[in-house]
């Protein structure tokens, strides 16, 4: 059950973030789901890698660099799926920031409302 919950977040995430970035689009609501699936696994497989060899920027950038590496997650899995568009790493980079915010903001009310 957690990982359809967490699979509709990541989704709802993504529409917010077309919403509010022009650079970012999918072709259609299930392939906004099948791409929260794929973003998923990337961060699970692909993203510990990435965040252990960056680890000597993470720590000069004081955290600021995990920014960049959400955006080559999001930016990876744009180029892994073929209804997801990403205009540029500029565009990865604001819409990392907005889908981590919004998955967070949805998972601490989700999270809230499975403990009442």
């Amino acid at each position: 059950m957690g990982f359809l919950i967490h699979t509709l977040v990541t989704a709802f995430a993504f529409w917010c973030t077309t919403q509010l970035i022009s650079g970012i689009s999918f072709s259609g609501p299930l392939n906004m789901i099948i791409a929260a699936v794929v973003f998923g696994i990337v961060n699970a497989l692909i993203r510990p890698i990435a965040l252990v060899l960056s680890l000597p920027l993470t720590i000069i950038t004081l955290g600021l660099f995990i920014l960049v590496v959400n955006a080559a997650m999001l930016w990876l899995t744009a180029k892994l799926m073929p209804g997801m568009q990403v205009a540029s790493f500029g565009a990865a980079f604001l819409g990392a920031i907005i889908i981590a915010v919004v998955s967070w903001i949805v998972g601490r009310l989700v999270a809230g409302q499975q403990l009442a």
